[in-house]
């Protein structure tokens, strides 16, 4: 439920754990990238641009975010052109996404980015209100239109979502958002690829936007080995190799 770039700018502890299964001398090469509400997939570029240059073949979904059923699809969609095992990124509330379109057969491995992973039948906007956010917390943050779909007010947004980057380039996330149909937040899942498929987590300690402790809740759950864009492709990278082991493990 952030922006990419901006909810990293604002971590004052990133936590990055991975598994310690041995490198295997030829990773998987498809990786597909999922960013959270209210922004668009730019927000995935300097990532992006890390694993390109280090030979990965990454791609980006652009969700609608007109509901979690489109945004789903519209993952999968990107999924059927992989050419083969993919590891599925997600970030925020692109971690939903990923948890229920990550049982698809390309899927070989989930990683989570300060991201929500429910179970099925759990939805996001129950499980952050038991374990509430700074977002939560603060009043009229969150903008609602009459036909029910939902910004951040950019008058808070640089605060919430940038406080360490420059003002004008915080202002102008704030006024380019993608409004998001608030029933995307409350739709109960009805598929958990975690429980199938290896997963790795990587948990923003400063976040304000999804409780930390809710990230480590999550991820202790799933069992995923728990502005920082070489940090997180290192932890993508990383999970591209163990999740390759993972399957000729399985072979």
């Amino acid at each position: 439920m952030k922006d990419f770039k901006a909810s990293f700018a604002i971590v004052a502890a990133l936590c990055l754990v991975s598994t310690a299964v041995p490198a295997s001398a030829d990773p998987l090469k498809n990786i597909v990238l999922v960013h959270g509400a209210w922004v668009d997939a730019s927000g995935w570029q300097p990532v992006y641009d890390i694993l390109r240059k280090d030979g990965f073949n990454v791609t980006m979904v652009q969700e609608p975010e007109t509901s979690f059923p489109d945004d789903v699809a519209a993952t999968k969609r990107v999924l059927d052109l992989q050419d083969g095992p993919t590891l599925l990124v997600g970030h925020s509330y692109g971690g939903s996404i990923i948890t229920e379109a990550g049982i698809h057969p390309n899927v070989v491995g989930l990683v989570y980015v300060a991201a929500h992973a429910p179970d099925v039948g759990e939805d996001e906007a129950a499980l952050g209100k038991k374990t509430p956010s700074v977002l939560a917390k603060t009043d009229g943050a969150i903008r609602k239109t009459l036909d029910e779909f939902t910004s951040l007010d950019p008058a808070v947004f640089p605060k919430l979502f940038a406080p360490d980057l420059p003002r004008e380039q915080a202002e102008f996330t704030a006024r380019s958002q993608v409004l998001a149909a608030a029933k995307v937040f409350s739709t109960p899942l009805t598929a958990a690829a975690w429980k199938t498929k290896p997963s790795w987590g990587i948990v923003a300690g400063d976040d304000k936007i999804i409780n930390p402790d809710l990230e480590r809740w999550y991820y202790a759950r799933a069992k995923s080995p728990t502005s920082h864009p070489k940090e997180v492709a290192a932890v993508i990278e990383d999970a591209a190799r163990n999740a390759q082991n993972v399957r000729n493990a399985q072979k």
